[in-house]
C-alpha cells in the first residue's frame, strides 16, 4: 500500500474549504469555503478571484459555457462574467433546516447535488437530487448527509458518499437516462467519515476522510484500500486532479473548530497515477 504526504498549497485558511475542481480548458482551478459563502478561482497566473454569495454553499461546478453552477443554500446560482443569477430555487424543496452540500457535473452535463442538516436539533437527513435541463429529479431519497460523487469511464457504474450513512455506495448507472439502480456498500471507514472524493484513469477512489487527516485510495471494483495521502489537518473534505499530467490532487479542508498549523488550508499531492477531468455541467 502506497502512503504520500500533502503538501500546503498555501498559509491561506478556510472556515470550510470543499468542492475543489480544475478546468482543463483554462487551466483554472476553484474551490469554495461553505460558511464564508465564497467561491474562489484561481487563474495559471497565480491570480485569484473571490465571489460572495450572501449565504452558505456547498459546491460550485464548472460549466461547459465558462459559468459556474453553484449549490447554494436554498437554491442553484450560475455566476457568469462576475455575475450571479439565480436558476433554480429549491425553497420549496428542503426543509427550513436543510441545505445544499456537494455537487458534481455526471459524464453528460447533468447536475447533481445533494442536500444535508445544517441546525442543531434535528437528525440527519437529506436526498440526492439531479437538475437536467430544468428538471428536477430526486435520485436518492433518505440519505443521511449527501456527499461525494463519481463516474466511471465507461458510463456504467457511479459512487456516491453518504458520510452518515454508511460509507461509499455504488450503483449501475445509466448514462442515457442518469438513473442509478442496484445500490451496494462499496466500503466504510474507521477512524473518520467518507467525505468528497475523485476518480482517476484507472477508475480508483480517492476518498477525502472528515476526522481522519488522510485522503484514501481505495478501488472501485471491491472497495480494496490501495493507498492513502497523509493530510496535516483533521478535517479533510475533497479532492481533485488537476495540473499538466493530471496527477497532482488539490485537496481542501475545514479549519472550523480547529487549531492546528495547517487545518483549513488548501494542499497538494503528486501521486503514482493519473487523474481524469473534471466533468462540466450543460445547464
Amino acid at each position: 500500500m502506497k502512503i504520500y504526504t500533502a503538501e500546503p498549497f498555501s498559509e491561506t485558511k478556510y472556515l470550510l474549504g470543499e468542492s475543489p475542481a480544475y478546468d482543463t480548458g483554462t487551466g483554472i482551478i476553484s474551490w469554495v469555503d461553505i460558511i464564508d459563502g465564497a467561491l474562489y478561482l484561481r487563474y495559471p497566473d497565480g491570480r485569484e478571484e473571490r465571489s460572495s454569495f450572501g449565504c452558505q454553499i456547498g459546491a460550485a461546478v464548472p460549466v461547459k459555457d465558462g459559468s459556474y453552477a453553484v449549490a447554494g443554500e436554498n437554491a442553484i446560482f450560475v455566476l457568469k462574467n462576475g455575475g450571479i443569477t439565480m436558476l433554480k430555487s429549491l425553497e420549496n424543496i428542503y426543509e427550513s433546516y436543510q441545505r445544499s452540500n456537494d455537487a458534481k457535473a455526471d459524464p453528460c452535463g447533468r447536475l447533481w447535488f445533494g442536500s444535508m442538516v445544517n441546525k442543531d436539533g434535528f437528525a440527519h437527513c437529506g436526498s440526492l437530487f439531479c437538475l437536467d435541463k430544468g428538471e428536477l429529479k430526486v435520485m436518492q431519497a433518505d440519505t443521511k448527509l449527501a456527499n461525494g460523487m463519481a463516474w466511471n469511464a465507461a458510463g456504467d457504474r457511479f459512487f456516491f458518499s453518504d458520510t452518515m450513512g454508511g460509507g461509499v455506495f455504488a450503483y449501475d448507472y445509466d448514462k442515457k437516462t442518469g438513473c442509478i439502480t442496484n445500490k451496494k456498500l462499496l466500503f466504510s471507514l474507521e477512524n473518520g467519515f467518507s467525505d468528497g472524493m475523485c476518480i482517476d484513469a484507472e477508475d480508483d477512489l480517492w476518498v477525502a476522510v472528515w476526522g481522519g487527516g488522510r485522503v484514501e485510495h481505495r478501488s472501485s471494483l471491491n472497495g480494496e484500500k490501495l493507498g492513502e495521502i497523509r493530510v496535516d489537518a483533521k478535517n479533510v473534505t475533497s479532492c481533485c486532479f488537476f495540473g499538466d499530467d493530471m496527477d497532482v490532487l488539490l485537496i481542501t479542508t475545514s479549519g472550523d473548530g480547529q487549531d492546528g498549523a495547517h487545518d483549513g488550508c488548501l494542499f497538494t499531492c503528486r501521486v503514482d497515477v493519473k487523474g481524469v477531468p473534471t466533468d462540466k455541467a450543460d445547464l
